[in-house]
């Protein structure tokens, strides 16, 4: 299987820093194709929000070019080595970041969201409140929100229309660096030939629809990177509009 890959980011309207990070790799193995993004949102209420996204950013970078890719060119990738693997880059970096905000008297943290597209499955990892969807002719979204409102709502105590304009909308149930405890979800499925797979901060799906993703991103409208970096620039552009205040982040991978 083939893909071809795109993203933007942006500071948005009034923030100082972008505290998003992003990383997308397309890369030639014995194994064919893999395809690999990953989100991470920092903590925009705490300090050095982009320090904590980018070091985590910086960590799975060096796993994918360091050991994923010998692993598959050595036969020696699974499911269960790559779980592994994911929940020891997470678990380290939650330590690392949690003693560099106890030693500076600061608190930092990130979401991570990731996928890793290999031969016919997908593989996510997912700390947060950044999401990972599939678009086809429907929008899908694979992981789930790990915050305060998403557990009221699933409880049936808020409905989405209450979450909305709840100040604990943005309050996170656990994230890397500024947790004592981090329990990743791990998710595999099968990858659908044509399919789009986008990551996003949630700065980034606040004030658009599904169907406008899939009018500008979606796989019947994209067809080479230049028209999905297109869409993404809109739809970022779509969500200043709308006075997202946010920093705004969004990758695509496009199976072919």
């Amino acid at each position: 299987m083939d893909y071809i890959a795109a993203y933007y980011t942006d500071i948005g309207i009034s923030k100082k820093t972008n505290q998003d990070s992003l990383a997308i790799k397309v890369v030639e193995t014995k194994k064919g194709r893999i395809a690999f993004s990953i989100v991470c949102d920092g903590m925009g209420g705490l300090s050095k929000g982009e320090l904590a996204s980018k070091e985590v950013i910086m960590a799975f970078s060096d796993w994918f070019d360091n050991v994923l890719i010998d692993d598959v060119n050595k036969d020696g990738f699974s499911e269960a080595r790559l779980v592994t693997q994911w929940n020891d880059i997470i678990q380290s970096q939650n330590k690392r970041l949690g003693e560099y905000g106890e030693e500076h008297g600061i608190m930092l943290g990130t979401t991570v969201s990731a996928i890793l597209l290999f031969e016919n499955s997908y593989y996510i990892v997912h700390v947060g409140d950044s999401r990972v969807y599939c678009l086809t002719d429907k929008v899908l979204q694979l992981t789930k929100d790990q915050t305060f409102i998403a557990r009221e709502i699933a409880a049936g105590r808020m409905t989405e229309e209450q979450a909305k304009t709840d100040p604990r909308r943005s309050v996170l149930l656990q994230c890397v660096g500024a947790s004592q405890v981090v329990e990743p979800e791990f998710t595999k499925g099968q990858v659908t030939k044509g399919a789009v797979y986008m990551l996003c901060s949630d700065g980034f799906r606040h004030h658009i629809t599904e169907q406008e993703m899939l009018d500008k991103i979606g796989p019947a409208v994209v067809s080479n990177e230049r028209d999905m970096e297109y869409g993404c620039r809109f739809l970022t552009q779509t969500v200043m509009n709308r006075k997202e205040t946010d920093n705004i982040t969004v990758t695509v991978i496009k199976t072919v």
